[in-house]
């Protein structure tokens, strides 16, 4: 078995070891690649949100409501409760006449440590709009609301919104609805297990075909990296380097998820031990073991992310002592 791992180094020896495992599918779905298991079961988190957001288009909502670009990428994102990511989540909401109060996702510290420094020392009092996920909740608010559907409950199994959902998942990924286990996500919506090798393919297709959903949701994201993370983060700073030819999403617990469209692949990876600062790290390499291997790199330079490629191993004087890195590689099947 093919091993890509992340190595934490410090000083001269390898200190931790943190393994992952890769699927590499094509969009006719062949496996073009792995490491580990790529047949791995772990749930998709946050990485599912660009197909929770399909039925928004697909089902007429974005017309009918006059969602804008800004609003279907914000759909998408984890955001960093960056000015920015909290003016679109509150013109969502404002457009289909809910009130804050009506989102099921609770307030956490902002992932952006400098927002959460600013939060702190501001004394601001977080909302459920703060949420990373406030945008995804307003986007399933909106769809409720094309419906009919009762707001009361949106988030949990069994209410029809999240069976539509469901029913979406089970459409890009070709795993029946009802062969997909379910749980409760960090947000308090469902979120979805399912092989690495089906969130790559999901992937590789939302990267090439042609449906509404498909097409107006990479354009938003393609024009709005910003809101699908927030400054500095490997999902905004990558789509933004290569606009078009990487689309990105990490998920919680060691999840992360992309599509090179041109090349007709998709990505899941998830990192055994669910360490969330490996996965970036994690995606850089497959990235660039996979550009290199069908010759493409120079369409792919992956130079203005390589700050995420190696993290920094620091002490409390903020002197380095070490670093993480990659190590390994995958396995290609040809």
């Amino acid at each position: 078995m093919t091993e890509l791992r992340l190595e934490a180094t410090r000083g001269d020896l390898v200190e931790s070891v943190h393994r992952v495992s890769v699927a590499v599918v094509h969009a006719e779905g062949r496996l073009v690649a792995s490491a580990g298991d790529p047949s791995r079961v772990a749930y998709w988190r946050s990485a599912a949100k660009p197909f929770q957001a399909v039925p928004l288009i697909e089902d007429g909502a974005a017309d009918a409501l006059g969602l804008t670009a800004e609003e279907l990428a914000l759909a998408c994102a984890s955001h960093s409760s960056e000015p920015r990511h909290l003016e679109v989540a509150e013109g969502l909401l404002r457009r289909i006449g809910a009130p804050v109060e009506a989102l099921a996702c609770g307030p956490h510290p902002p992932i952006s440590e400098a927002v959460a420094e600013r939060v702190v020392r501001d004394g601001v009092t977080l909302t459920p709009l703060w949420s990373n996920c406030s945008g995804k909740h307003g986007g399933m608010l909106a769809l409720a609301r094309h419906h009919g559907w009762p707001w009361a409950g949106y988030e949990r199994p069994g209410h029809p919104l999240q069976d539509r959902l469901l029913e979406e998942v089970a459409r890009w990924t070709c795993i029946r609805a009802n062969a997909i286990p379910t749980a409760t996500d960090g947000c308090a919506a469902v979120t979805f297990a399912l092989p690495l090798s089906a969130m790559a393919l999901a992937w590789a297709r939302f990267g090439v075909e042609d449906t509404p959903g498909a097409v107006r949701l990479r354009a938003a994201i393609t024009a709005h990296p910003d809101l699908v993370a927030g400054t500095g983060r490997l999902c905004t700073e990558l789509m933004a380097a290569l606009p078009g030819r990487v689309l990105a999403k990490v998920g919680a617990a060691g999840i992360y998820c992309a599509a090179l469209p041109e090349l007709g692949l998709g990505v899941a990876l998830k990192v055994a031990d669910g360490d969330s600062e490996v996965s970036g790290p994690a995606l850089l390499a497959v990235l660039a073991a996979l550009t290199e291997r069908t010759g493409c790199a120079d369409r792919y330079d992956l130079g203005p992310v390589a700050g995420h490629a190696v993290r920094p191993i620091v002490n409390t004087r903020g002197t380095r002592v070490g670093s993480l890195r990659a190590a390994g590689g995958l396995r290609f099947h040809d």
